[in-house]
């Protein structure tokens, strides 16, 4: 019989037993898997169910994150992708880069869903979040906002999802005249941040007074930091509704345990740490119910939401609306 010299012998072993674990890329945008948002529970978690390596790739925020699997097409690492929403749905939908995700429908979500491909995993209304105390009495609509001398932070809607939600949203409220409106908003924007935590920081920082983000968000500062000085103002018009989905990419050569990812992702598990990790509201409502906090959150009387394909046909026309705007 021949043997393996020590240090070759211990190479292959190590080889065979990472043959063995079957691994699993899951694209997501940076908050998402950060150490504070619900990656790492849900890593830990499915790992122990699923005898596999999960491993996450960061891209930026949601849209970013489009915009990459779109680039690397067919050729891509990623097995999962977990961040779109409905506002891209449509462009994700016409790459052909996913697969049917296969799982039963969700039971949590304000609006019906009937999507082969896209699962929800949580949602949200976003709002323009501001410090009780340095602002008491915030704009009770985007058109008072416009017309203020409050000074906001917002994001990039080619980079960022709540970006393109507020283009939405002000489309969806105003629609011919969301031209007119951006005009007005132009002078408030303090900046435009490629993303969301690099707004939300700078407005902890105190660099605005109003910070584009979720009615969700001043859950974080009363759960995590017993801070009460944060609100989400409401606005008149309604707020824009996002949904924030999960796909299975088409050349996956791990589909079943990427289904089986999904699976947990929507199941008691994951969704129990949504409510506190990424401070949204989750697509199955866990056993335990909803945290103590997100009952002092407004909600809003009217929901705003184009459908996939509604948003898929304006997107473009939209965010170069809010260009011209920015650019005078």
């Amino acid at each position: 019989m021949k043997t393996l010299p020590l240090a070759a012998a211990v190479t292959c072993l190590a080889t065979i037993a990472g043959a063995e674990t079957p691994v699993l890329t899951v694209m997501t945008y940076d908050s998402f898997a950060s150490e504070w948002g619900p990656g790492p529970a849900i890593e830990k978690g499915f790992e122990a169910t699923c005898g596999c390596d999960l491993r996450f790739v960061t891209a930026g925020d949601g849209a970013a994150l489009l915009a990459r699997v779109q680039l690397e097409g067919a050729a891509s690492e990623g097995d999962v992708v977990v961040g779109l929403d409905t506002n891209l749905t449509a462009a994700a939908t016409e790459s052909g880069l996913f697969a049917p995700h296969g799982q039963p429908a969700v039971t949590g979500l304000p609006v019906a869903w009937e999507d082969a491909q896209f699962l929800p995993f949580d949602w949200g209304w976003f709002a323009f979040v501001h410090d009780k105390a340095k602002l008491p009495n915030p704009p009770a609509s985007l058109e008072a906002l416009a017309a203020s001398d409050v000074k906001i932070l917002i994001q990039d809607p080619r980079s960022s999802t709540p970006g393109l939600g507020l283009v939405m949203w002000v489309k969806a409220a105003y629609g011919d005249r969301a031209p007119d409106i951006w005009a007005a908003l132009a002078d408030n924007i303090v900046t435009v941040t490629p993303g969301w935590s690099e707004a939300y920081g700078m407005f902890l920082e105190g660099e605005a007074d109003m910070v584009l983000s979720y009615t969700t968000s001043p859950a974080y500062h009363l759960i995590a930091e017993s801070d009460d000085s944060k609100a989400a103002a409401p606005f008149a018009e309604g707020h824009y509704l996002q949904v924030e989905v999960a796909g299975l990419l088409a050349g996956s050569d791990q589909p079943e345990l990427g289904k089986a990812f999904l699976a947990y992702l929507v199941g008691d598990a994951a969704q129990s740490v949504i409510p506190t990790t990424n401070w949204m509201y989750p697509a199955n409502v866990p056993a335990a119910g909803l945290p103590e906090g997100f009952g002092t959150l407004i909600q809003p009387a009217k929901s705003l939401l184009f459908s996939s394909d509604e948003a898929g046909a304006l997107r473009e026309a939209a965010v170069a609306e809010w260009q011209a705007a920015l650019s005078r």
